[in-house]
């Protein structure tokens, strides 16, 4: 009896096994029929579907570089520079005002004598560094200096202002020694 439990369970279990598959194989050719259907309708290819797809992923913008103009709707405007201004002009533009320099690098730490910088317009302070002489002091000024009392950051820690700047606001301290 055993041999015919075998067969029967086998039997049984083939039938189960191509029942799975050719459920599978139908649920398969049914999906696809589906998607195909489904993807004809959302690609319809009219010339107004693909204006509106062209819009939605169009660049926000162009680069147009002089040169390559025949690729750019808009024409590439020339740039003028303004005329030369005489001396006196530029003289005025390139005048450095210390306390202006001052208020914006150098007041964090001068202002109050923060990590050994001498306090403005503190003469005790100032006289050890007065004795190196200007030269020095200015020097110190624009390269920065790591001394016994402290740290003089290059520039007062704002790299854009120029040697003139810097120059400027420290002639406003030395100013305010008097």
């Amino acid at each position: 009896m055993s041999e015919q439990e075998d067969r029967t369970f086998f039997d049984t279990f083939m039938m189960v096994l191509a029942f799975l598959i050719v459920f599978t194989v139908v649920i398969f050719a049914i999906a696809n029929m589906t998607a195909n259907r489904t993807i004809a309708d959302r690609h319809v290819q009219t010339p107004d579907a693909q204006e509106r797809l062209a819009e939605r992923i169009r660049p926000v913008g162009r680069l147009c570089l002089e040169g390559y103009e025949d690729d750019c709707e808009v024409a590439i405007a020339q740039v003028e520079r303004p005329a030369a201004a005489d001396d006196e002009a530029l003289a005025e533009a390139d005048e450095v005002d210390g306390q202006q320099v001052y208020n914006q690098a150098c007041t964090s730490c001068h202002g109050q004598g923060v990590a050994g910088a001498p306090a403005t317009g503190d003469q005790g302070a100032w006289s050890a560094r007065l004795d190196k002489g200007y030269e020095t002091l200015l020097e110190h000024s624009i390269d920065g200096f790591q001394g016994d009392a402290g740290f003089m950051p290059a520039r007062g820690g704002n790299p854009n202002l120029s040697d003139d700047q810097v120059a400027a606001a420290l002639d406003y301290m030395l100013e305010q020694l008097d």
